[in-house]
C-alpha cells in the first residue's frame, strides 16, 4: 500500500510529465511550422517519452493501491523566436523535473518508502540522461549561431533520432 502523501506526489508528477509532453509537443508544431522537419521528430520523440514516463507513474500507483488523480493541463507556449529558445526552454524544463524528481525521492526516503525510493532510481539515472542531451543541442546552436547551412546539418541530425 502507498504512503497518501507519497501518492498525492506521484500524482503531481504524472500530470508535470503530461505537461512535459504537451510542451514538447508545442514544441514539435513550431518546428514544423517552420520548417525544420527533423528538430520536429527529435520534439515528438521527446514528447512520446515524456507520455511513457507519466505511464510509468500511473501504473506504479496502481501497482501499490493507490489512485490516479489527473488534472488539467495548464497551457504551453506556442511559439519560440530561435531553435536556441526552444531548446534552451527545454533544457531549462529538463533541469527543473531533475529538481522535482529529486524532491520526490527525498519525500520517499524521509517517509521510508522504499519501493517508491528504487522505482525513482530509474527516473534519477534518467534525467541525467535527460539534461545532457538538451544541453548538448543547446551547445550546438550557439555554436552555429547565424550559419543557416549549420543549422540544416543539426535539423538534419535531429531528424535520425531514434533510428538505431
Amino acid at each position: 500500500m502507498i504512503i497518501k502523501q507519497v501518492e498525492k506526489a506521484l500524482n503531481e508528477q504524472l500530470n508535470a510529465e503530461l505537461w512535459s509532453g504537451y510542451l514538447y509537443l508545442s514544441m514539435a508544431a513550431h518546428f514544423e511550422n517552420t520548417n525544420l522537419r527533423g528538430m520536429a521528430h527529435w520534439m515528438k520523440k521527446q514528447a512520446h517519452e515524456e507520455l511513457d514516463h507519466a505511464m510509468r507513474f500511473y501504473n506504479y500507483i496502481i501497482d501499490r493501491s493507490g489512485k490516479v488523480t489527473l488534472t488539467a493541463i495548464d497551457k504551453v507556449p506556442t511559439s519560440w523566436k530561435s531553435p536556441l529558445d526552444a531548446f534552451q526552454e527545454s533544457y531549462n524544463h529538463e533541469v527543473k523535473v531533475t529538481g522535482l524528481i529529486n524532491s520526490l525521492a527525498d519525500l520517499a526516503a524521509k517517509q521510508g518508502d522504499h519501493a517508491t525510493t528504487v522505482m525513482l532510481h530509474w527516473f534519477i539515472t534518467e534525467q541525467i540522461e535527460e539534461e545532457a542531451q538538451t544541453l548538448l543541442i543547446v551547445n550546438k546552436l550557439k555554436l552555429i549561431d547565424k550559419s543557416t547551412g549549420g543549422l540544416f546539418m543539426l535539423d538534419h541530425e535531429l531528424g535520425k533520432r531514434g533510428e538505431k
